[in-house]
């Protein structure tokens, strides 16, 4: 048991670190490139934080454990949301400028396409690459049509020296790479030994070690007083963790979607996804609050998925 518990805990941290230096060096690399802030945010960033969710809903799928690697999606998403919103408006309340609505709609669309993905029962490697022609095809519209102009949100911590940046986005993939692979048989250990399945595992340890660069953007975001990145950190993890890491996954591992993700787990999902849709058109912030409302949510899921 302690042997699990140790492997689950260090994956965490690892994974933690890694994406920090991840995503330090991407933004880095991509300002010494002269790459614009918007592709920045969109492709590299979105690609960056990521990484912690792909890489262990990936070796879980290649684990043979399903479960997990579906479970880490999911779950990771109602992270989102749920918890990294709620924390960090707790933290400090987020005004909502308007920004985000268009990625919002996206991110719903693509929540019932999982929700229905998930209720057909059907796996196979088009439906993989399907999604992954969905998440390039939304990189290409927010390229070609970005919107009003977004706010400034440039990493003031990213490197400066192309080198520097370079060593810390391949150490960081290589710390990711290996965190991941502990987490993962961590967690399958943990699943067995007390008895819960592989998605209960990771709806919740494997998919809050995975939004862990997330929830440290978003409060940093806040707290800087950048609230559209905070917004568009969640949202824009939303739409990737579904399209990219969920058409990967698929495409590795063509199996369906564990029956235990249908009922309460979509419900959920879905209705978060609703809400914060419905938060960026008619609410003017994010306040304390409904950041109460939103930790209890997903404290309560946690109960839920446990019993």
């Amino acid at each position: 048991m302690l042997n699990a518990i140790l492997l689950s805990l260090a994956g965490l941290v690892g994974l933690a670190i890694g994406g920090e230096l991840l995503v330090r060096g991407a933004v880095g690399i991509a300002q010494k490139l002269g790459i614009s802030t918007l592709v920045t945010g969109l492709v590299i960033v979105g690609f960056a934080t990521s990484m912690p969710e792909m890489v262990a809903s990936v070796q879980a799928a290649l684990e043979g454990s399903p479960g997990i690697a579906w479970g880490n999606i999911v779950g990771s998403n109602l992270a989102n949301t749920l918890l990294i919103l709620g924390a960090t408006a707790l933290v400090m309340p987020i005004a909502l400028t308007g920004g985000g609505r268009r990625d919002a709609v996206v991110a719903l669309i693509a929540t019932i396409g999982l929700a229905a993905l998930a209720y057909s029962q059907l796996g196979a490697r088009w439906i993989g690459g399907a999604l992954l022609v969905g998440i390039v095809s939304y990189i290409v519209w927010r390229y070609r049509y970005p919107g009003a102009a977004q706010e400034d949100d440039d990493d003031d911590d990213a490197p400066e020296n192309g080198y520097v940046a370079s060593a810390l986005f391949a150490v960081g993939l290589a710390v990711l790479v290996f965190s991941g692979q502990i987490l993962v048989t961590g967690a399958i250990d943990l699943a067995t030994l007390f008895g819960v399945s592989e998605t209960a595992i990771g709806l919740t340890v494997v998919a809050f070690g995975t939004s862990l660069p997330e929830l440290a953007a978003s409060v940093a975001a806040a707290l800087r007083g950048k609230p559209g990145l905070a917004i568009g950190n969640v949202v824009g993890s939303n739409i990737y963790n579904i399209l990219l890491i969920g058409g990967v996954t698929m495409s590795i591992a063509p199996f369906a979607l564990p029956e235990n993700l249908l009922g309460v787990q979509m419900g959920l999902l879905i209705a978060s996804a609703v809400a914060l849709l419905g938060l960026l058109w008619f609410a003017k912030s994010i306040g304390r609050v409904m950041g109460l409302i939103l930790l209890a949510a997903f404290l309560g899921n946690v109960v839920f998925v446990f019993t």
